[in-house]
Protein backbone atom coordinates (compact mmCIF):
# COMPACT_ATOMS: atom_id res chain seq x y z
CA UNK A 1 0.00 0.00 0.00
CA UNK A 2 1.39 3.39 -1.14
CA UNK A 3 1.13 6.36 1.08
CA UNK A 4 -1.64 8.11 -0.86
CA UNK A 5 -3.77 4.76 -0.71
CA UNK A 6 -3.06 4.78 2.91
CA UNK A 7 -4.25 8.14 3.35
CA UNK A 8 -7.51 7.84 1.49
CA UNK A 9 -8.19 4.79 4.15
CA UNK A 10 -7.56 6.78 7.14
CA UNK A 11 -9.60 9.72 5.20
CA UNK A 12 -12.87 7.58 4.48
CA UNK A 13 -12.36 5.73 8.00
CA UNK A 14 -12.45 9.47 10.02
CA UNK A 15 -14.92 10.55 7.83
CA UNK A 16 -13.28 13.34 6.10
CA UNK A 17 -14.25 11.95 2.72
CA UNK A 18 -16.82 9.38 1.52
CA UNK A 19 -16.11 5.85 1.09
CA UNK A 20 -16.54 3.81 -2.68
CA UNK A 21 -19.37 1.55 -0.96
CA UNK A 22 -21.22 1.86 1.97
CA UNK A 23 -23.48 -1.18 2.93
CA UNK A 24 -25.93 0.27 5.45
CA UNK A 25 -28.36 -0.88 7.93
CA UNK A 26 -26.53 -4.26 8.11
CA UNK A 27 -26.01 -6.80 11.18
CA UNK A 28 -22.30 -7.37 10.79
CA UNK A 29 -20.89 -10.58 12.41
CA UNK A 30 -17.75 -9.80 15.10
CA UNK A 31 -15.79 -12.88 14.43
CA UNK A 32 -13.94 -11.52 17.14
CA UNK A 33 -16.01 -11.64 20.04
CA UNK A 34 -18.67 -14.00 18.98
CA UNK A 35 -21.54 -11.15 18.64
CA UNK A 36 -23.58 -8.85 15.90
CA UNK A 37 -23.31 -5.06 15.58
CA UNK A 38 -25.77 -3.03 14.43
CA UNK A 39 -24.83 -0.54 11.38
CA UNK A 40 -22.55 0.28 8.19
CA UNK A 41 -19.44 -0.98 6.71
CA UNK A 42 -17.66 1.82 4.43
CA UNK A 43 -15.35 0.29 1.53
CA UNK A 44 -12.21 2.04 0.09
CA UNK A 45 -9.88 0.96 -2.53
CA UNK A 46 -11.04 -2.78 -1.56
CA UNK A 47 -10.33 -2.37 1.95
CA UNK A 48 -12.82 -2.00 5.09
CA UNK A 49 -12.43 1.68 6.15
CA UNK A 50 -15.03 1.54 9.21
CA UNK A 51 -17.83 -0.25 10.59
CA UNK A 52 -20.71 1.62 12.85
CA UNK A 53 -19.96 5.12 11.62
CA UNK A 54 -21.90 7.68 10.11
CA UNK A 55 -20.51 7.14 6.76
CA UNK A 56 -21.13 8.73 3.23
CA UNK A 57 -20.13 6.70 -0.08
CA UNK A 58 -20.36 7.60 -3.47
CA UNK A 59 -22.15 4.08 -3.65
CA UNK A 60 -24.86 2.65 -1.11
CA UNK A 61 -26.53 -0.53 -0.60
CA UNK A 62 -29.40 -0.94 2.25
CA UNK A 63 -29.31 -3.99 3.31
CA UNK A 64 -32.34 -3.83 5.45
CA UNK A 65 -31.14 -6.09 8.47
CA UNK A 66 -29.19 -8.52 7.01
CA UNK A 67 -26.00 -9.99 7.80
CA UNK A 68 -22.55 -9.60 7.01
CA UNK A 69 -19.67 -11.76 7.48
CA UNK A 70 -16.07 -12.34 6.31
CA UNK A 71 -15.77 -14.03 2.98
CA UNK A 72 -14.72 -17.68 3.68
CA UNK A 73 -11.45 -19.02 3.27
CA UNK A 74 -10.91 -22.87 2.92
CA UNK A 75 -7.02 -23.58 3.79
CA UNK A 76 -7.13 -26.83 2.51
CA UNK A 77 -8.05 -27.72 -1.10
CA UNK A 78 -7.23 -29.49 -4.49
CA UNK A 79 -8.51 -27.46 -7.68
CA UNK A 80 -8.13 -30.57 -9.51
CA UNK A 81 -10.71 -32.33 -7.66
CA UNK A 82 -12.94 -30.51 -9.04
CA UNK A 83 -12.48 -31.76 -12.74
CA UNK A 84 -12.15 -27.86 -13.60
CA UNK A 85 -10.05 -25.25 -14.51
CA UNK A 86 -9.37 -22.99 -11.57
CA UNK A 87 -10.90 -20.24 -13.88
CA UNK A 88 -14.35 -22.68 -13.51
CA UNK A 89 -12.86 -23.83 -10.31
CA UNK A 90 -13.48 -19.72 -9.11
CA UNK A 91 -16.82 -19.56 -11.08
CA UNK A 92 -18.63 -22.15 -8.96
CA UNK A 93 -17.23 -21.36 -5.46
CA UNK A 94 -17.63 -17.97 -5.33
CA UNK A 95 -21.47 -17.61 -5.08
CA UNK A 96 -21.05 -19.84 -2.04
CA UNK A 97 -19.24 -17.51 0.03
CA UNK A 98 -15.63 -18.26 -0.50
CA UNK A 99 -13.54 -15.73 -1.07
CA UNK A 100 -9.86 -17.31 -0.79
CA UNK A 101 -8.63 -20.34 -1.15
CA UNK A 102 -5.41 -22.27 -0.14
CA UNK A 103 -4.95 -24.19 -2.67
CA UNK A 104 -2.63 -27.72 -2.88
CA UNK A 105 -1.67 -28.28 -6.76
CA UNK A 106 0.11 -31.77 -6.29
CA UNK A 107 -1.85 -33.89 -8.73
CA UNK A 108 -0.98 -31.62 -11.79
CA UNK A 109 2.08 -31.76 -10.52
CA UNK A 110 2.46 -35.03 -10.17
CA UNK A 111 1.58 -35.30 -13.79
CA UNK A 112 3.11 -32.54 -15.13
CA UNK A 113 5.98 -31.29 -12.61
CA UNK A 114 6.58 -27.69 -12.02
CA UNK A 115 5.56 -26.76 -15.22
CA UNK A 116 1.88 -27.78 -13.97
CA UNK A 117 2.09 -25.24 -10.72
CA UNK A 118 3.17 -22.25 -13.66
CA UNK A 119 -0.30 -23.21 -15.42
CA UNK A 120 -1.98 -23.42 -12.39
CA UNK A 121 -1.06 -19.91 -10.99
CA UNK A 122 -1.51 -17.90 -14.88
CA UNK A 123 -4.67 -19.65 -14.39
CA UNK A 124 -5.78 -18.33 -10.72
CA UNK A 125 -5.50 -15.04 -12.14
CA UNK A 126 -8.31 -15.23 -14.21
CA UNK A 127 -10.47 -15.87 -11.43
CA UNK A 128 -12.16 -13.38 -8.76
CA UNK A 129 -11.30 -15.81 -5.96
CA UNK A 130 -8.10 -15.18 -4.40
CA UNK A 131 -6.30 -19.03 -5.07
CA UNK A 132 -3.56 -18.91 -2.99
CA UNK A 133 -0.89 -22.27 -3.65
CA UNK A 134 1.42 -24.18 -1.67
CA UNK A 135 4.15 -25.93 -3.36
CA UNK A 136 4.09 -29.26 -3.28
CA UNK A 137 5.83 -31.15 -0.67
CA UNK A 138 5.80 -35.18 -1.81
CA UNK A 139 6.10 -35.54 -5.58
CA UNK A 140 6.04 -38.69 -5.66
CA UNK A 141 3.90 -39.20 -2.75
CA UNK A 142 6.27 -41.81 -1.95
CA UNK A 143 9.40 -44.06 -2.99
CA UNK A 144 7.10 -46.91 -4.30
CA UNK A 145 5.06 -45.28 -7.21
CA UNK A 146 6.26 -43.56 -10.37
CA UNK A 147 4.75 -39.91 -11.01
CA UNK A 148 5.06 -37.61 -13.93
CA UNK A 149 7.60 -35.83 -12.00
CA UNK A 150 10.05 -35.28 -8.82
CA UNK A 151 10.30 -32.78 -7.10
CA UNK A 152 13.27 -32.07 -4.61
CA UNK A 153 14.06 -29.09 -2.15
CA UNK A 154 16.01 -27.79 -4.47
CA UNK A 155 13.30 -26.92 -7.18
CA UNK A 156 10.78 -25.24 -4.83
CA UNK A 157 13.35 -22.51 -4.00
CA UNK A 158 12.66 -20.07 -6.69
CA UNK A 159 9.12 -20.52 -5.96
CA UNK A 160 9.25 -19.80 -2.61
CA UNK A 161 11.44 -17.00 -2.83
CA UNK A 162 9.28 -15.15 -5.99
CA UNK A 163 6.39 -15.53 -3.63
CA UNK A 164 4.58 -18.35 -5.85
CA UNK A 165 3.82 -20.39 -2.98
CA UNK A 166 2.17 -19.30 0.68
CA UNK A 167 4.12 -22.43 2.23
CA UNK A 168 4.87 -26.37 1.82
CA UNK A 169 1.69 -28.26 1.02
CA UNK A 170 0.28 -31.45 3.13
CA UNK A 171 3.51 -33.43 4.11
CA UNK A 172 2.02 -36.91 2.80
CA UNK A 173 5.26 -38.20 3.40
CA UNK A 174 4.79 -38.66 7.19
CA UNK A 175 7.19 -41.70 7.87
CA UNK A 176 9.77 -39.37 6.62
CA UNK A 177 9.15 -36.53 8.72
CA UNK A 178 9.15 -39.05 11.29
CA UNK A 179 12.13 -40.99 10.88
CA UNK A 180 13.70 -37.78 9.60
CA UNK A 181 15.28 -38.78 6.32
CA UNK A 182 18.06 -36.55 4.77
CA UNK A 183 15.64 -35.41 1.52
CA UNK A 184 12.87 -34.78 4.15
CA UNK A 185 14.96 -32.91 6.37
CA UNK A 186 15.97 -30.34 3.34
CA UNK A 187 12.44 -29.40 2.58
CA UNK A 188 11.34 -28.92 5.29
CA UNK A 189 14.33 -26.41 5.80
CA UNK A 190 13.35 -24.82 2.47
CA UNK A 191 10.29 -24.12 3.93
CA UNK A 192 11.14 -22.96 7.78
CA UNK A 193 14.09 -20.76 6.83
CA UNK A 194 11.83 -18.66 4.92
CA UNK A 195 9.41 -18.33 7.44
CA UNK A 196 6.74 -20.35 5.28
CA UNK A 197 3.89 -22.76 6.99
CA UNK A 198 4.09 -26.10 6.36
CA UNK A 199 1.12 -27.83 6.15
CA UNK A 200 0.50 -31.82 7.65
CA UNK A 201 -1.12 -34.72 6.58
CA UNK A 202 -0.56 -37.75 8.93
CA UNK A 203 -4.11 -39.75 9.57
CA UNK A 204 -3.57 -42.44 12.39
CA UNK A 205 0.21 -41.12 13.78
CA UNK A 206 -0.22 -41.18 17.49
CA UNK A 207 1.92 -40.83 21.03
CA UNK A 208 5.74 -40.47 19.88
CA UNK A 209 5.79 -40.18 16.08
CA UNK A 210 3.32 -38.02 16.39
CA UNK A 211 5.79 -36.20 18.68
CA UNK A 212 7.97 -36.23 16.38
CA UNK A 213 6.43 -34.44 12.88
CA UNK A 214 4.76 -31.76 15.19
CA UNK A 215 8.02 -31.32 15.99
CA UNK A 216 9.41 -30.59 12.86
CA UNK A 217 7.34 -27.97 12.39
CA UNK A 218 3.88 -29.32 11.06
CA UNK A 219 0.90 -26.19 12.02
CA UNK A 220 -2.13 -28.56 11.10
CA UNK A 221 -3.50 -31.94 9.63
CA UNK A 222 -6.95 -32.45 7.80
CA UNK A 223 -6.72 -36.48 8.18
CA UNK A 224 -8.07 -36.78 11.53
CA UNK A 225 -11.15 -39.49 11.58
CA UNK A 226 -11.42 -39.54 14.86
CA UNK A 227 -12.29 -37.33 18.08
CA UNK A 228 -9.25 -38.61 19.53
CA UNK A 229 -6.93 -37.64 16.71
CA UNK A 230 -8.31 -34.31 16.78
CA UNK A 231 -7.41 -33.69 20.50
CA UNK A 232 -4.04 -35.29 19.95
CA UNK A 233 -3.31 -32.82 17.37
CA UNK A 234 -4.66 -29.40 18.94
CA UNK A 235 -2.80 -30.63 22.05
CA UNK A 236 0.47 -30.26 20.26
CA UNK A 237 -0.14 -27.41 19.51
CA UNK A 238 -1.73 -28.04 15.54
CA UNK A 239 -4.77 -26.70 13.86
CA UNK A 240 -7.04 -29.42 12.65
CA UNK A 241 -8.85 -28.61 9.18
CA UNK A 242 -12.82 -30.15 9.38
CA UNK A 243 -13.10 -32.05 6.35
CA UNK A 244 -16.23 -31.78 4.36
CA UNK A 245 -15.62 -32.95 0.40
CA UNK A 246 -17.27 -35.17 -1.98
CA UNK A 247 -16.34 -38.42 -0.58
CA UNK A 248 -14.15 -37.75 2.48
CA UNK A 249 -16.26 -36.54 5.38
CA UNK A 250 -15.55 -36.27 8.99
CA UNK A 251 -16.69 -32.96 10.14
CA UNK A 252 -19.85 -34.60 11.67
CA UNK A 253 -17.96 -36.71 13.75
CA UNK A 254 -15.28 -34.40 14.21
CA UNK A 255 -17.56 -31.43 15.45
CA UNK A 256 -18.33 -34.10 18.40
CA UNK A 257 -14.64 -33.33 19.79
CA UNK A 258 -15.29 -29.30 18.85
CA UNK A 259 -15.01 -27.15 22.51
CA UNK A 260 -15.19 -24.08 23.94
CA UNK A 261 -11.55 -24.79 24.80
CA UNK A 262 -10.19 -25.56 21.39
CA UNK A 263 -12.86 -24.11 18.90
CA UNK A 264 -10.34 -22.01 17.89
CA UNK A 265 -8.12 -24.21 16.72
CA UNK A 266 -10.84 -25.98 14.73
CA UNK A 267 -10.96 -24.49 10.52
CA UNK A 268 -13.49 -25.73 8.28
CA UNK A 269 -12.04 -27.35 5.11
CA UNK A 270 -12.92 -29.59 1.42
CA UNK A 271 -10.03 -31.09 0.71
CA UNK A 272 -11.45 -32.81 -2.41
CA UNK A 273 -14.41 -31.25 -3.77
CA UNK A 274 -16.19 -32.17 -7.42
CA UNK A 275 -18.12 -29.71 -9.29
CA UNK A 276 -21.29 -31.66 -9.07
CA UNK A 277 -21.18 -30.96 -5.10
CA UNK A 278 -20.14 -27.92 -5.72
CA UNK A 279 -23.26 -27.10 -7.82
CA UNK A 280 -25.89 -29.40 -5.64
CA UNK A 281 -24.53 -28.40 -1.59
CA UNK A 282 -21.98 -25.59 -1.88
CA UNK A 283 -18.63 -25.56 -0.01
CA UNK A 284 -17.71 -23.68 3.12
CA UNK A 285 -21.30 -22.89 3.17
CA UNK A 286 -22.63 -26.51 3.31
CA UNK A 287 -20.06 -27.41 5.86
CA UNK A 288 -21.55 -24.00 8.12
CA UNK A 289 -24.79 -25.66 7.72
CA UNK A 290 -24.14 -28.98 8.72
CA UNK A 291 -21.94 -27.24 11.51
CA UNK A 292 -25.76 -25.58 12.80
CA UNK A 293 -27.28 -29.18 12.23
CA UNK A 294 -24.94 -30.43 14.79
CA UNK A 295 -25.81 -27.87 17.69
CA UNK A 296 -23.18 -25.76 16.92
CA UNK A 297 -23.84 -21.48 17.00
CA UNK A 298 -23.57 -19.97 13.83
CA UNK A 299 -20.93 -17.26 14.82
CA UNK A 300 -19.13 -20.41 15.58
CA UNK A 301 -19.55 -21.96 12.37
CA UNK A 302 -18.92 -19.34 10.69
CA UNK A 303 -15.60 -18.35 12.71
CA UNK A 304 -14.64 -21.71 11.76
CA UNK A 305 -14.61 -20.87 8.22
CA UNK A 306 -13.43 -16.74 8.10
CA UNK A 307 -11.05 -15.45 11.71
CA UNK A 308 -9.54 -19.29 12.44
CA UNK A 309 -8.55 -20.25 9.18
CA UNK A 310 -7.00 -16.87 8.58
CA UNK A 311 -4.90 -17.24 11.41
CA UNK A 312 -4.07 -20.71 11.05
CA UNK A 313 -3.23 -19.54 6.84
CA UNK A 314 -1.28 -16.31 8.32
CA UNK A 315 -3.02 -14.05 6.27
CA UNK A 316 -3.09 -11.14 8.35
CA UNK A 317 -5.00 -9.02 5.50
CA UNK A 318 -8.61 -10.89 6.06
CA UNK A 319 -10.65 -13.24 8.15
CA UNK A 320 -12.51 -10.52 9.83
CA UNK A 321 -14.74 -6.98 9.39
CA UNK A 322 -12.52 -5.03 10.89
CA UNK A 323 -11.19 -1.41 9.95
CA UNK A 324 -7.64 -2.11 7.50
CA UNK A 325 -8.83 -5.57 6.29
CA UNK A 326 -9.67 -7.02 2.96
CA UNK A 327 -13.44 -6.11 2.04
CA UNK A 328 -14.33 -10.13 1.72
CA UNK A 329 -17.41 -10.17 2.45
CA UNK A 330 -21.05 -12.26 2.20
CA UNK A 331 -24.25 -11.60 2.46
CA UNK A 332 -27.18 -13.40 4.29
CA UNK A 333 -30.35 -13.62 5.50
CA UNK A 334 -31.24 -16.09 7.85
CA UNK A 335 -28.07 -16.76 10.67
CA UNK A 336 -29.99 -20.28 11.52
CA UNK A 337 -29.65 -21.29 7.72
CA UNK A 338 -27.21 -19.22 5.69
CA UNK A 339 -27.93 -19.21 2.45
CA UNK A 340 -25.09 -16.94 0.44
CA UNK A 341 -27.27 -14.02 -1.16
CA UNK A 342 -23.96 -11.74 -2.27
CA UNK A 343 -20.03 -11.87 -2.07
CA UNK A 344 -17.54 -8.97 -2.40
CA UNK A 345 -14.07 -9.58 -2.75
CA UNK A 346 -11.70 -6.63 -2.79
CA UNK A 347 -14.69 -4.54 -2.06
CA UNK A 348 -16.25 -5.58 -5.60
CA UNK A 349 -20.02 -7.48 -5.89
CA UNK A 350 -18.89 -10.18 -7.19
CA UNK A 351 -21.83 -12.72 -7.16
CA UNK A 352 -25.62 -12.37 -6.18
CA UNK A 353 -28.42 -14.60 -6.06
CA UNK A 354 -26.01 -17.82 -6.85
CA UNK A 355 -24.68 -16.27 -10.22
CA UNK A 356 -20.89 -15.29 -9.91
CA UNK A 357 -21.41 -12.01 -12.00
CA UNK A 358 -17.86 -11.18 -13.98
CA UNK A 359 -16.88 -12.53 -17.54
CA UNK A 360 -15.37 -15.31 -18.01
CA UNK A 361 -11.67 -15.60 -19.47
CA UNK A 362 -9.55 -18.85 -19.83
CA UNK A 363 -6.23 -19.50 -20.45
CA UNK A 364 -4.89 -21.96 -22.96
CA UNK A 365 -4.61 -25.47 -21.91
CA UNK A 366 -2.00 -26.45 -25.01
CA UNK A 367 0.65 -26.98 -22.70
CA UNK A 368 -0.41 -29.13 -19.77
CA UNK A 369 -2.60 -31.65 -22.40
CA UNK A 370 -1.22 -35.13 -23.88
CA UNK A 371 -0.38 -36.97 -21.13
CA UNK A 372 -1.58 -40.70 -21.22
CA UNK A 373 1.64 -42.26 -22.15
CA UNK A 374 1.26 -46.14 -22.77
CA UNK A 375 2.69 -47.24 -25.92
CA UNK A 376 3.84 -50.62 -24.01
CA UNK A 377 0.83 -51.68 -22.63
CA UNK A 378 -0.53 -55.26 -23.18
CA UNK A 379 -3.82 -56.91 -21.85
CA UNK A 380 -1.64 -60.03 -21.20
CA UNK A 381 -0.24 -57.89 -17.80
CA UNK A 382 -3.75 -57.62 -16.49
CA UNK A 383 -3.29 -61.32 -15.31
CA UNK A 384 -3.08 -61.49 -11.69
CA UNK A 385 -1.08 -64.98 -10.87
CA UNK A 386 -1.71 -66.65 -7.14
CA UNK A 387 0.23 -68.89 -5.40
CA UNK A 388 -2.52 -69.02 -2.73
CA UNK A 389 -6.36 -69.02 -2.57
CA UNK A 390 -5.77 -66.89 0.49
CA UNK A 391 -5.19 -63.21 -0.95
CA UNK A 392 -5.14 -59.74 -0.10
CA UNK A 393 -7.44 -57.33 -1.12
CA UNK A 394 -8.07 -53.83 -0.52
CA UNK A 395 -11.66 -53.19 1.45
CA UNK A 396 -13.16 -49.86 0.46
CA UNK A 397 -14.43 -47.84 3.82
CA UNK A 398 -17.56 -45.75 2.60
CA UNK A 399 -17.00 -41.75 2.76
CA UNK A 400 -13.00 -42.63 3.57
CA UNK A 401 -9.53 -42.33 1.69
CA UNK A 402 -8.63 -44.93 4.46
CA UNK A 403 -9.11 -48.54 3.57
CA UNK A 404 -8.57 -51.67 5.89
CA UNK A 405 -6.70 -54.93 4.57
CA UNK A 406 -9.11 -57.77 4.16
CA UNK A 407 -7.91 -61.36 3.55
CA UNK A 408 -9.94 -62.82 1.11
CA UNK A 409 -10.54 -66.65 -0.64
CA UNK A 410 -10.34 -66.45 -4.31
CA UNK A 411 -11.22 -69.04 -6.70
CA UNK A 412 -8.12 -69.53 -9.19
CA UNK A 413 -7.63 -71.23 -12.91
CA UNK A 414 -5.40 -74.14 -13.42
CA UNK A 415 -2.55 -71.59 -14.13
CA UNK A 416 -3.32 -69.87 -10.47
CA UNK A 417 -4.88 -67.05 -12.01
CA UNK A 418 -7.57 -64.93 -10.39
CA UNK A 419 -11.15 -66.12 -11.15
CA UNK A 420 -14.36 -63.37 -10.84
CA UNK A 421 -16.62 -64.68 -8.94
CA UNK A 422 -19.95 -63.24 -9.32
CA UNK A 423 -20.76 -63.92 -5.83
CA UNK A 424 -18.00 -62.62 -4.30
CA UNK A 425 -17.71 -58.92 -4.40
CA UNK A 426 -13.73 -58.82 -5.22
CA UNK A 427 -12.32 -57.45 -8.49
CA UNK A 428 -9.35 -57.34 -9.71
CA UNK A 429 -7.11 -53.58 -9.67
CA UNK A 430 -4.52 -52.86 -11.79
CA UNK A 431 -2.28 -49.44 -11.92
CA UNK A 432 -0.87 -48.47 -15.13
CA UNK A 433 1.95 -46.30 -15.27
CA UNK A 434 1.07 -43.52 -17.85
CA UNK A 435 4.06 -40.82 -17.52
CA UNK A 436 7.29 -42.71 -18.77
CA UNK A 437 5.61 -45.85 -20.85
CA UNK A 438 7.96 -47.77 -18.60
CA UNK A 439 5.25 -50.46 -19.31
CA UNK A 440 4.75 -50.81 -15.15
CA UNK A 441 1.70 -52.59 -14.42
CA UNK A 442 0.44 -54.08 -11.15
CA UNK A 443 -2.55 -55.49 -9.89
CA UNK A 444 -4.19 -56.84 -7.22
CA UNK A 445 -7.81 -57.12 -5.55
CA UNK A 446 -10.36 -54.71 -4.74
CA UNK A 447 -13.03 -55.49 -1.95
CA UNK A 448 -16.67 -54.09 -1.43
CA UNK A 449 -16.50 -51.67 -4.75
CA UNK A 450 -19.49 -53.62 -5.73
CA UNK A 451 -18.75 -53.75 -9.87
CA UNK A 452 -20.55 -56.49 -10.77
CA UNK A 453 -19.84 -56.49 -14.24
CA UNK A 454 -17.67 -54.78 -16.98
CA UNK A 455 -14.97 -52.00 -16.13
CA UNK A 456 -14.15 -48.79 -15.02
CA UNK A 457 -11.13 -46.75 -15.65
CA UNK A 458 -9.50 -43.44 -14.10
CA UNK A 459 -6.87 -41.26 -14.77
CA UNK A 460 -7.38 -40.09 -11.62
CA UNK A 461 -5.26 -41.98 -9.35
CA UNK A 462 -4.18 -40.14 -6.19
CA UNK A 463 -1.49 -39.01 -6.11
CA UNK A 464 0.79 -40.13 -8.85
CA UNK A 465 -2.17 -40.12 -11.24
CA UNK A 466 -1.58 -43.23 -13.13
CA UNK A 467 -4.10 -45.07 -14.63
CA UNK A 468 -6.33 -46.94 -12.09
CA UNK A 469 -8.86 -50.04 -13.74
CA UNK A 470 -10.82 -52.44 -11.81
CA UNK A 471 -13.15 -55.02 -13.26
CA UNK A 472 -14.44 -58.19 -13.43
CA UNK A 473 -12.36 -59.82 -16.77
CA UNK A 474 -9.15 -58.80 -18.37
CA UNK A 475 -10.92 -57.90 -21.99
CA UNK A 476 -12.95 -55.20 -20.60
CA UNK A 477 -10.08 -53.81 -18.66
CA UNK A 478 -7.92 -53.72 -21.87
CA UNK A 479 -10.58 -51.83 -23.00
CA UNK A 480 -10.87 -49.68 -20.63
CA UNK A 481 -7.36 -48.82 -20.94
CA UNK A 482 -7.53 -48.20 -24.29
CA UNK A 483 -10.09 -46.18 -24.09
CA UNK A 484 -8.47 -43.74 -21.63
CA UNK A 485 -5.24 -43.67 -23.81
CA UNK A 486 -7.76 -42.16 -26.87
CA UNK A 487 -9.36 -39.79 -24.84
CA UNK A 488 -6.07 -38.65 -23.41
CA UNK A 489 -7.67 -39.04 -19.85
CA UNK A 490 -10.46 -38.89 -18.03
CA UNK A 491 -13.26 -41.64 -16.40
CA UNK A 492 -14.29 -44.42 -18.88
CA UNK A 493 -16.94 -47.41 -18.34
CA UNK A 494 -16.84 -50.58 -20.31
CA UNK A 495 -19.47 -53.30 -20.92
CA UNK A 496 -19.02 -56.41 -23.12
CA UNK A 497 -15.98 -54.72 -25.01
CA UNK A 498 -17.67 -51.49 -25.45
CA UNK A 499 -17.76 -48.00 -23.91
CA UNK A 500 -20.90 -47.03 -22.16
CA UNK A 501 -19.59 -44.14 -20.21
CA UNK A 502 -17.50 -41.40 -20.69
CA UNK A 503 -16.18 -38.26 -19.14
CA UNK A 504 -12.63 -36.55 -20.92
CA UNK A 505 -10.44 -34.76 -18.61
CA UNK A 506 -8.04 -33.86 -21.61
CA UNK A 507 -5.63 -31.05 -18.80
CA UNK A 508 -3.47 -33.32 -17.40
CA UNK A 509 -5.93 -36.05 -17.69
CA UNK A 510 -7.52 -34.35 -14.49
CA UNK A 511 -9.60 -31.51 -15.61
CA UNK A 512 -11.84 -31.14 -18.02
CA UNK A 513 -12.00 -27.47 -20.15
CA UNK A 514 -16.01 -27.64 -19.95
CA UNK A 515 -17.78 -26.07 -17.38
CA UNK A 516 -19.07 -26.83 -14.26
CA UNK A 517 -21.88 -28.03 -15.40
CA UNK A 518 -21.13 -29.83 -18.19
CA UNK A 519 -19.08 -31.62 -16.01
CA UNK A 520 -21.95 -32.33 -13.51
CA UNK A 521 -23.75 -33.92 -16.17
CA UNK A 522 -21.19 -36.05 -17.25
CA UNK A 523 -20.67 -37.30 -13.18
CA UNK A 524 -24.01 -37.45 -12.65
CA UNK A 525 -24.56 -39.76 -15.91
CA UNK A 526 -20.96 -42.09 -14.82
CA UNK A 527 -22.52 -42.43 -11.44
CA UNK A 528 -25.82 -43.51 -12.72
CA UNK A 529 -24.19 -45.96 -15.15
CA UNK A 530 -22.01 -47.54 -12.55
CA UNK A 531 -24.74 -48.08 -10.11
CA UNK A 532 -27.72 -49.08 -12.23
CA UNK A 533 -25.50 -50.91 -14.75
CA UNK A 534 -22.22 -52.29 -13.75
CA UNK A 535 -23.72 -52.78 -10.15
CA UNK A 536 -21.56 -50.12 -8.01
CA UNK A 537 -22.05 -50.04 -4.58
CA UNK A 538 -24.92 -47.12 -4.18
CA UNK A 539 -22.10 -46.35 -0.68
CA UNK A 540 -19.34 -45.61 -2.76
CA UNK A 541 -18.81 -42.90 -5.28
CA UNK A 542 -17.63 -44.61 -8.69
CA UNK A 543 -15.06 -41.78 -9.43
CA UNK A 544 -13.33 -40.56 -6.21
CA UNK A 545 -13.75 -43.70 -4.29
CA UNK A 546 -11.66 -45.54 -7.04
CA UNK A 547 -9.15 -42.86 -7.47
CA UNK A 548 -8.37 -42.89 -4.17
CA UNK A 549 -7.32 -46.63 -4.08
CA UNK A 550 -3.95 -45.90 -5.19
CA UNK A 551 -3.47 -43.15 -2.42
CA UNK A 552 -0.64 -45.42 -0.57
CA UNK A 553 0.40 -42.30 1.96
CA UNK A 554 -3.14 -43.39 3.67
CA UNK A 555 -3.81 -46.32 5.16
CA UNK A 556 -4.37 -49.35 5.57
CA UNK A 557 -3.53 -50.99 1.75
CA UNK A 558 -3.07 -49.45 -1.40
CA UNK A 559 -2.52 -50.08 -4.77
CA UNK A 560 0.77 -48.30 -7.22
CA UNK A 561 2.21 -49.46 -10.33
CA UNK A 562 5.14 -51.00 -8.16
CA UNK A 563 2.55 -52.98 -5.73
CA UNK A 564 0.71 -53.42 -2.93
CA UNK A 565 1.66 -51.30 -0.34
CA UNK A 566 0.97 -51.82 3.48
CA UNK A 567 0.75 -47.92 4.50
CA UNK A 568 1.04 -48.75 8.51
CA UNK A 569 4.95 -50.15 7.71
CA UNK A 570 5.09 -48.35 4.09
CA UNK A 571 6.41 -51.37 2.74
CA UNK A 572 5.15 -53.67 -0.24
CA UNK A 573 3.49 -57.08 0.64
CA UNK A 574 2.41 -59.73 -1.49
CA UNK A 575 -1.02 -60.10 -2.99
CA UNK A 576 -1.26 -63.85 -2.09
CA UNK A 577 -0.93 -64.76 1.63
CA UNK A 578 0.43 -68.52 1.97
CA UNK A 579 -1.94 -71.07 3.85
Amino acid sequence: MDKKTLKRLIDVAAGRVPADLVLKNAQVIDVYQAEIMQGDVAIVDGRIAGINGAYEGKETVDLKGKFVAPGFIDPHIHVESSYVTPEEFGRLLVPHGTTTVLADPHEIVNVLGLQGLDYMVEAAKETALDIRYMMPSCVPATNMENAGAVVEAADMIPAFEKNQVDGLAEFMNFPGVINAQDEVLDKLLAAKERGLRIDGHSPMVFNEELNAYAAAGIANDHECSTVQELKDRIARGMYVFLREGSVTQNLRTLLKGVTDNNYQRCVLSADDLQAKTMLEKGHLDNSIRICIEEGVSPIRAIQMATINAAQCCQLTDRGAIVPGLRADLVIFSDLAQVEIEATYIAGELIAENGKYLPAIKRISTENVQSSVHIDNFRKEQLALHLTSSKARAIEVIPQEALTNEAIVSVQRDIQGGFVFDPQQDVTKIAVIERHHNTGNVFVGLLKDYGLKKGAIGLSIAHDSHNLIITGTNDEDMAATVNALKEQEGGVVLIESGEVIGSMALPIAGLMSDLSGEEVAAQEAEINRLAHEVLGVSEKVDPIMTLGFMSLAVIPNLKITDIGLVDVTKFEVVPVSVEE
